[in-house]
């Protein structure tokens, strides 16, 4: 089921079971088409892209893009929170776009502002479809 991203509002309960789903997906000389701000997404293996959606120095909470394929053989957008190990970082339990849009907006609601922006302009350039997820 295809949603009008126009629709959608950021902090709406029915936002947390979206996906946005890519038409086509993300390959090595595809990958710098999905910039954000200054990050380019890197590639964590296979079929498995991610890139900072939030991150700074100073605050605790941060948030990951990650574009991956999933079952059914579609890439989606996901969100991962991201948690620091010394000097890494490890990346949490992948959750909905809709989700990750709203963990963000409750922390940062001015970046999720243009992170939601990113990902409408994605579907808007017809290449991708919001989609609703059921359980």
């Amino acid at each position: 089921m295809a949603e009008d991203s126009s629709a959608l509002h950021l902090g709406d309960s029915q936002l947390e079971k979206l996906m946005l789903f890519l038409k086509d997906p993300i390959t090595e000389q595809s990958h710098l088409d999905y910039r954000f701000e200054n990050s380019e997404l890197r590639e964590l293996r296979p079929g498995i892209w991610a890139m900072p959606a939030y991150l700074q120095d100073d605050d605790d909470f941060s948030l990951f893009f990650l574009f991956t394929t999933i079952e059914t053989g579609d890439m989606v957008v996901a969100f991962a929170e991201g948690t620091r190990q010394e000097k890494q970082l490890a990346l949490g339990t992948p959750m909905t776009t809709g989700a990750g849009l709203n963990l963000l907006n409750t922390h940062k609601d001015k970046r999720a502002v243009r992170v939601f922006k990113f990902l409408t302009d994605i579907s808007r350039a017809d290449e991708g479809t919001w989609r609703q997820i059921t359980d």
